[in-house]
């Protein structure tokens, strides 16, 4: 049954308004979206990296990834690096902007509405045309006015929909950033604390030849006092002990400019660091044979440029909505008087609704040149996307490899610093007994410390190759996220899935 009741309602400004507003809400929901729908490109990678690593396949990297080397010095200044960096406080700053040009987007979906108000003091001609009606009143009068006003494009054509889309995806591109920042800083500080160490070890390496090489200077100085040898011999021990301690003095250098290098990375200008160990630092368990190539879709960065080809991409539906005309509902409801006391009563009251169109007949090809620069803008993203997947996979690659060639390495440089240990043991006691001359010490002293520092340099390098796949896997790895990968939970980097 019809109600009166609705009609009347419906006639007043108010009335006229909320239809306005429905109106405009239902052609909006009804509008299309111009531009494609994101979908990942296909990009064929192997199925799994084949690698040969012998490890328990149940073995685990977690995202804290360095409390696996078990050092308390290493934990807190990769843990002070995530709290106080500058370049991650940055990158955090810019999720931050991210988020408001998000909520920006976001608001062009509401009406907007604002409150206006106005006083005015004026005197009118009496000559005018109007003139006439001040015969009976001062020519000088007030008038005061309020509205309330509101705006509201129709998102007929989705351009709203797709800028929404785009900031969206920028947003979450500017917190994988973050990710990116922060895995690097962490990945930076760990190598530089493993370079500083492995420099102590040199360093004790260096001040045990520097003390043989003292104590053999004392005995060929007291074999050339005896007539035992010639000066060549006091020449070459001399030169030997020089080189030691000019060593030292190189070493010392290269440590203070990795405490410097720490202390900007955590933020904690003139950090001081106390020499420890390399040995004590164990090595990480490294992930089992046929880790699935999947897995990059993890990795900070390859999340970032797909977000960055998601948001080109809804630009295109932008862009190709400029070439439609353009639809927006305005409306006002107030009142005017010259009477401040009667600016609300039902004479003074003034309304308005309107519905307008724009539509740019020319504009010399901006419009189009436009719909041009996002697509192409949107296949360059494309060739980032997949080469920014390309260069992940072969940085696992490498990793995986290098990480087995290095625990190779090492076993073999060891072999050779032991052999080295024992032929310098030999020719001291050969020297000592007169069998030999210096020459043969010197040149196994030589051996010796070359090869220890060889097997020092080893063990950094596998520390350092550890930390190379902590990287390249994104932070850490998991037997769960194996098994996800490989059952499709996770989004295959190959797959073509929005």
């Amino acid at each position: 049954m019809f109600d009166p009741t609705l009609r009347s309602a419906a006639a007043t400004p108010a009335g006229q308004l909320r239809r306005l507003c429905v109106l405009g809400a239902a052609l909006a929901l009804a509008g299309c979206a111009l531009g494609p729908d994101y979908r990942r490109p296909a990009i064929a990678l192997p199925a799994d990296y084949g690698s040969t690593a012998a490890t328990d396949s149940a073995a685990e990297l977690p995202a804290r990834w360095w409390t696996l080397f078990n050092d308390a010095q290493l934990t807190a200044l990769v843990d002070a690096t995530l709290a106080s960096n500058a370049s991650l406080a940055q990158a955090i700053a810019q999720v931050d902007a991210a988020d408001a040009l998000l909520r920006q987007a976001n608001a062009a979906f509401f009406p907007e509405i604002g409150l206006g108000g106005s006083a005015t003091r004026a005197r009118s001609s009496q000559r005018g045309l109007q003139g006439g009606q001040f015969s009976n009143r001062s020519p000088v009068y007030n008038q005061y006015a309020s509205s309330l006003t509101t705006s509201f494009e129709l998102d007929l054509w989705g351009r709203l929909r797709r800028a929404s889309e785009s900031a969206r995806a920028q947003l979450l591109g500017t917190r994988y950033a973050r990710d990116v920042t922060a895995l690097s800083l962490a990945g930076a500080t760990a190598s530089s604390y493993f370079t500083l160490r492995s420099i102590d070890a040199q360093t004790g390496v260096t001040r045990d030849s520097l003390q043989a090489a003292d104590a053999t200077l004392r005995i060929v100085r007291a074999r050339v006092a005896a007539g035992y040898t010639s000066d060549l011999d006091l020449a070459q021990a001399e030169s030997q002990r020089a080189q030691f301690a000019a060593s030292l003095v190189e070493l010392g250098r290269q440590r203070a400019t990795l405490e410097h290098q720490l202390g900007e990375l955590a933020g904690q200008p003139g950090l001081r660091i106390e020499p420890g160990s390399l040995d004590a630092l164990p090595l990480p368990q490294l992930p089992p044979p046929g880790l699935p190539s999947t897995l990059l879709e993890r990795r900070p960065d390859v999340r970032a440029a797909e977000q960055s080809l998601a948001a080109s991409t809804a630009r295109i539906g932008v862009a190709k909505a400029g070439l439609f005309p353009t639809f927006s509902l305005t409306g006002q409801y107030g009142g005017q008087s010259l009477d401040l006391g009667q600016l609300l009563d039902a004479p003074a009251r003034l309304w308005s609704a309107a519905l307008g169109v724009s539509f740019p007949l020319f504009a010399a090809g901006r419009y189009e040149a436009q719909v041009t620069e996002a697509e192409a803008n949107a296949r360059a993203q494309a060739a980032a996307y997949r080469g920014t997947v390309e260069t992940a996979f072969r940085e696992v690659a490498d990793a995986l490899g290098n990480a087995d060639a290095a625990a190779n390495s090492e076993d073999e440089v060891r072999r050779q610093s032991d052999s080295a240990r024992r032929a310098l043991d030999v020719a001291r006691r050969r020297y000592d007994a007169g069998y030999s001359g210096y020459f043969e010490l010197l040149d196994a002293q030589r051996t010796y410390n070359s090869a220890a520092n060889a097997l020092v340099q080893a063990r950094a390098a596998r520390l350092a190759y550890s930390v190379d796949l902590m990287k390249s896997l994104g932070g850490g790895w998991s037997a769960e996220a194996s098994l996800a990968a490989r059952s499709g939970e996770v989004a295959a980097t190959a797959g073509g899935a929005r």
